[in-house]
């Protein structure tokens, strides 16, 4: 639990750094086009909630025994169930919606080129955490006892492109995108894979996750040089999945 509270503080302690830093060099030219990816504190709240009952969750007896009746109750509620792998795929749901929804005529927030670096931030940014917060806690998984339980990566992965999908399009389509990101949780809980701490700071990575692949864009952005207007941009979206995880893959041609 003392290692998982200092990985958290060091976190929250370096992106306020970076904050400061960025205020004090970002020039309004650093931001020139990109001025609604400033950090904000508000950014803050609800992934830091989300991940603080997550790791509280770890160790303290009182969410200990949350965890066992929230388990129990879904296996006295869906008893003799059958394990469903579609969490596997639909996972990704939120995340393809960042390219689908504009093709499909929805006005994104941002073009093909930038949405493809804040998801490659994100996603490289939310696998870290994810992984190194794994294999460090080794917290026991509720049906194998395999230890890699905390936090959720399959939630994590589902609330990052959620959050991307809201700042994209807005709360309109966003609501759907974390109604899926939920559904995505809940069916982690009811396959036995994760406890309900695993999945609230597997929720707060993921949309933490994104906010980092937005603060980052107006430097991320510059590495890619921008080809005239009316150039075409191809979009390819791939998955795969099994019952032990999965990966999403972007293509972008322009």
């Amino acid at each position: 639990m003392r290692k998982l509270l200092i990985i958290a503080i060091a976190l929250l302690v370096a992106l306020q750094g970076q904050a400061r830093t960025l205020k004090h060099r970002g020039d309004s030219t650093r931001y020139e086009g990109y001025e609604d990816c400033r950090i904000k504190a508000t950014e803050f709240i609800a992934p830091a909630v989300l991940i603080t009952l997550g790791s509280i969750g770890v160790k303290n007896k009182g969410f200990g025994k949350m965890n066992d009746k929230v388990h129990e109750a879904m296996g006295y509620s869906f008893h003799g169930r059958k394990k469903t792998y579609a969490d596997d795929y639909i996972q990704y749901l939120p995340i393809a919606s960042v390219y689908g929804l504009s093709l499909l005529g929805a006005e994104a927030k941002h073009d093909y080129i930038d949405r493809t670096m804040v998801l490659a931030v994100s996603a490289a940014t939310m696998a870290t955490a994810v992984n190194v917060i794994k294999y460090t806690v080794k917290e026991k998984r509720p049906d194998s006892g395999k230890r890699n339980s905390f936090p959720s990566g399959h939630t994590a992965t589902a609330f990052m492109g959620a959050e991307v999908v809201r700042e994209e399009y807005g709360w309109g389509y966003g609501a759907a995108a974390y109604g899926v990101a939920t559904l995505i949780g809940v069916a982690r809980l009811y396959n036995e894979r994760h406890w309900l701490t695993d999945v609230f700071a597997g929720a707060g990575i993921g949309i933490l996750s994104a906010r980092v692949g937005y603060w980052l864009l107006p430097w991320t952005s510059r590495i890619f040089k921008r080809r005239k207007a009316g150039s075409d941009i191809t979009v390819g979206f791939s998955a795969f999945a099994t019952g032990e995880g999965g990966a999403a893959t972007v293509a972008l041609q322009f």
